[in-house]
C-alpha cells in the first residue's frame, strides 16, 4: 500500500522533469529564472543593501558561466510558440543573438577574476549588466 501511495506521488514528478528536460521554452525559463536570482542578489551587493561576500560573487559568475554555455542551444526551431518572452528576431536573425549570447560570455570571462574584491565585483557587473540589456533590448519581448 506505502508503495502504491509513493508511485502515485513521484509518477507526477518524475513526468514533470522529463517534460522539462524535453522542453526549450522551460529549459530556458529555468536558465533565466536562475540568472535573475543571482542578478537580484548581484544589485543588491551593487548597491550595498547586502554586504559583499567573495563566495557568493564567485558563486553569481559561475551562475552566468554555466547558464550562459546552456543558453544558446535552447532557443531550436519550432520553440519560439508557446509560453515564452523570446522575441522572433532570435529566429530571424540567429547570428545577432549568437552574437549577443558571445558577447555576454566574453564579458562574464573577461570579469570573472575581477568579483574578488567589492569595488572588482561592482566593475564586473556593470560590464556584464550592459551585456545582459543590450540581449534583453532586442532579442525579448516585454
Amino acid at each position: 500500500m506505502r508503495i502504491a501511495v509513493l508511485a502515485a506521488l513521484l509518477v507526477p514528478l518524475a513526468a514533470t522533469v522529463v517534460v522539462a528536460q524535453t522542453d526549450p521554452i522551460a529549459q530556458r525559463k529555468a536558465v533565466m529564472k536562475e540568472i535573475g536570482e543571482q542578478t537580484k542578489a548581484a544589485g543588491a551587493i551593487v548597491k550595498g543593501e547586502a554586504p559583499y561576500d567573495a563566495a557568493k560573487a564567485a558563486a553569481i559568475f559561475k551562475t552566468y558561466s554555466e547558464g550562459a554555455d546552456k543558453f544558446g542551444a535552447l532557443f531550436p526551431a519550432g520553440s519560439d510558440k508557446g509560453d515564452t518572452k523570446a522575441a522572433p528576431a532570435i529566429w530571424s536573425d540567429r547570428a545577432g543573438f549568437d552574437a549577443a549570447l558571445a558577447k555576454f560570455k566574453a564579458a562574464v570571462a573577461a570579469n570573472i577574476d575581477k568579483v574578488g574584491t567589492a569595488d572588482g565585483f561592482k566593475t564586473a557587473m556593470a560590464a556584464v549588466g550592459a551585456e545582459c540589456r543590450a540581449c534583453h533590448q532586442s532579442y525579448q519581448q516585454r
